[in-house]
């Protein structure tokens, strides 16, 4: 019998929830990064350096920030803060990086909207492995 070098399947999506945004913008991004490190801990996932990734973020804003809130503003919050980048300089990282790097995104979405009443006012992020369109 020949044994077969079968490798599991890498687990690379995750989808988390995120509180509101409210400042100060570093405090919000403590926040994403708990959240996220809860989820991606509880399902075993480490991202590696060369992961080619896709992120979609929902972002639920009451209805008079909507108008107030740019979405690269917020969408820099989440991929700052699953850098582990909480604000300050560059060089000081204290918490350690979920992802290694933003720039591994490939492909990215970022929606906003007033909150349905089921989602407590909680935004969605999730990340998984990118696709490329044909």
């Amino acid at each position: 019998m020949i044994a077969q070098n079968i490798m599991a399947k890498r687990r690379m999506t995750v989808h988390f929830r995120i509180p509101p945004y409210k400042p100060p913008r570093n405090d919000w991004r403590k926040e994403i990064y708990k959240a996220a490190k809860t989820e991606i801990e509880r399902r075993g996932i480490q991202y590696k350096r060369e992961d080619k990734l896709q992120i979609s973020i929902v972002l639920y804003l009451p209805k008079r920030s909507l108008e107030i809130h740019d979405l690269d503003n917020r969408s820099k919050d989440v991929l700052d803060a699953l850098q582990g980048r909480m604000g300050g300089s560059k060089a000081m990282r204290t918490p350690t990086p979920l992802v290694p790097n933003d720039n591994q995104f490939a492909s990215l979405s970022v929606t906003k909207s007033v909150p349905p009443k089921q989602s407590l006012e909680k935004g969605h992020v999730t990340i998984s492995k990118f696709h490329p369109a044909n």
